[in-house]
């Protein structure tokens, strides 16, 4: 877990996060997630509803497809 300088979220990357450098990191901060590239924590970061962050994780617990595509 890290927080970056003066700021007030508090990043955690999976248990499950492999050594491949393809993961991503998620904070949570009042009704907000964030979620960045683990390996540019500098670049930037995507905010989600803590109702879409739990929809988003239902769907890959039920297998469903995920893309950047928006598909």
């Amino acid at each position: 877990m890290t927080h970056a300088k003066g700021s007030p979220w508090l990043w955690r990357k999976s248990s499950y996060s492999g050594t491949n450098g393809e993961c991503v990191e998620v904070a949570f901060l009042g009704s907000t997630v964030a979620v960045r590239d683990s390996r540019n924590p500098n670049t930037a970061v995507v905010s989600l509803s803590r109702a879409s962050w739990r929809a988003f994780l239902g769907m890959l617990r039920a297998g469903g497809a995920v893309t950047g595509r928006g598909t």
